[in-house]
């Protein structure tokens, strides 16, 4: 699970990345107004924590943003302003949750664990590619129905493909999305190559009807295996 937080003070942001990073979610930031706008018309989170008192722009007006581009990423509202009308305007724009501050983390896991579980009931909670079943709540993987273990970022590298079928898949955006937006700071990409080279083993030994093919100087491509 990806999750974006927009948040100008930087200990808070800090404290907080930790915390969802122990939980095991891929979390990327934003400080101000337009890192914000910049990382939200770009890619796509499961949850964005989003402040409201931004140095250079409101968060509401992020949260409109979010909105007119048609995201589905669910939104919880962090502000010092524990105002009735900025609560209500909040979650009238769409936030999903608001949470005023001072918090506790655990407080903030348990609304973010809450509002993903919201979230699953709207959608499919499964997704399917050839023959391959992802159950999106458990993390399973089943391959003709026989279950297939996948490691944390394997099984992350699946779902990001079979959300993308047919798609021309860049490594850099590959590796930022799975691996968060830190992934400027490594050398090469040599560990996406390794992932993706035990992944496609896994699938092959359970016959798998799918590939996922390199598509050189771009990236990979994941088709049925007829195609």
């Amino acid at each position: 699970m990806k999750i974006l937080i927009v948040e100008d003070d930087k200990s808070l942001r800090e404290i907080i990345q930790r915390a969802l990073t122990d939980e095991g979610y891929v979390v990327e930031d934003a400080a101000t107004y337009f890192e914000g706008c910049d990382k939200i018309a770009g890619y796509s989170y499961d949850c964005i924590l989003l402040d409201i008192m931004l140095p250079d722009g409101n968060g509401i007006k992020l949260l409109q943003q979010i909105k007119q581009l048609g995201k589905d990423d669910r939104v919880i509202i962090l502000s010092a302003r524990d105002s009735l009308d900025d609560k209500i305007e909040g979650l009238e724009l769409g936030a999903d949750d608001y949470l005023p501050k001072p918090f506790y983390t655990a407080e903030l896991l348990a609304r973010i664990r809450s509002v993903m579980r919201r979230g699953a009931g709207a959608v499919n909670k499964t997704m399917t590619a050839g023959n391959i079943t992802l159950d999106l709540q458990s993390r399973r993987v089943t391959i003709d129905s026989r279950e297939v273990q996948l490691l944390k970022k394997e099984f992350d590298i699946l779902l990001y493909f079979m959300q993308r079928p047919d798609h021309i898949v860049d490594k850099a955006v590959l590796a930022e999305s799975v691996w968060g937006d830190h992934i400027d700071m490594v050398d090469n990409f040599q560990f996406v190559y390794a992932q993706i080279k035990n992944l496609r083993k896994r699938l092959a030994d359970a016959n798998a009807n799918v590939n996922i093919k390199a598509v050189y100087g771009f990236g990979y491509k994941f088709t049925n295996a007829d195609s």
